[in-house]
């Protein structure tokens, strides 16, 4: 079987691996995002997917366009002449003229219909589910709205974060990619419900402010989904590191200090409170919260301020 295959974050890695170690498989070709600028450098940093496998197979052809769209890539892709096209957190919608090609296969880190778009992990957790998964997919021109053909499930532990979220829904997508392709002439292609369609839209650093004025579930959730990026942090600018629930019940005036010990600083919510261990101020290493507040002045106030 001759595998086009597109994808950019680790997430697509761990699929494009899979792909690479199954012989009943001939990678013929792989497309990623180009190279973005990033620190404080603003230095050109590779994709995961380039990384993997310049690393590993420096022979097969790699391809970085700025646009499916263009007439020579879609001509180069022509000449690659793939049975199927597999997608993996890619970057970029595919046109109908590339969809044409061959069939293209979606793993996407949600069960659909639920959580199309860009952040399907993050909104699982935001949501506080209890399952998510990797759904497999026949493309077409919308975002995430193909047909299925094939699920994996996960269960979320309650205390999980995106990072860890991300390594184990890459396992079950690798594992499910496989599995769909083996099977591929004999699935039945089931249309999504469109009424039941929710969208995760892409996260944005502003995501990351603290709000006490929310219960400490849903303040928690925020921390489980925004770790490490773009994290928690205060107006301050005063990044909190590592934060859980220390109550549900009972309100209190939010960011209100209800107590500071050696596991750190207890902070009340409109309903229930949260406890912060570890903070980081800008351009600063980070500090336990007691540590933070004994250089300050105005004691625990600081903490807000």
């Amino acid at each position: 079987m001759r595998v086009v295959f597109m994808g950019t974050p680790e997430y697509a890695t761990s699929i494009l691996e899979a792909l690479l170690g199954w012989d009943e498989c001939q990678v013929v070709g792989v497309f990623t995002q180009p190279d973005k600028p990033a620190g404080r450098n603003k230095l050109l940093k590779p994709p995961h997917v380039k990384e993997c496998l310049l690393n590993g197979h420096p022979l097969i052809p790699l391809f970085q366009p700025s646009s499916l769209k263009l007439p020579e890539i879609q001509e180069t892709l022509r000449a690659l002449s793939p049975d199927v096209i597999v997608v993996a957190a890619y970057g970029q919608l595919l046109p109908q003229s590339v969809l044409d090609i061959a069939p293209c296969i979606n793993l996407h880190a949600s069960l659909l219909p639920r959580y199309r778009g860009a952040s399907p992990i993050q909104a699982a957790l935001l949501a506080g589910d209890a399952y998510t998964g990797v759904t497999a997919m026949l493309m077409d021109k919308g975002l995430d709205t193909g047909a299925m053909i094939g699920y994996a499930y996960l269960s979320l532990d309650p205390h999980i974060k995106a990072p860890e979220v991300f390594e184990a829904l890459a396992a079950c997508a690798a594992t499910l990619t496989l599995r769909t392709l083996q099977q591929l002439d004999a699935v039945f292609p089931l249309p999504q419900h469109n009424a039941l369609a929710s969208y995760a839209p892409k996260i944005s650093k502003a995501q990351g402010i603290v709000d006490f004025s929310s219960s400490s579930t849903v303040l928690c959730r925020k921390f489980q989904a925004l770790t490490p990026w773009p994290g928690l942090w205060l107006s301050s600018g005063l990044k909190l590191l590592e934060l859980c629930v220390e109550s549900s019940t009972g309100g209190y005036q939010p960011g209100e200090i209800l107590a500071l010990d050696k596991e750190g600083a207890v902070i009340g919510c409109s309903q229930g409170s949260v406890r912060v261990c570890y903070v980081q101020a800008p351009s600063k290493k980070p500090l336990h919260v007691k540590d933070y507040l004994a250089g300050k002045r105005s004691g625990v106030g600081a903490l807000l301020s």
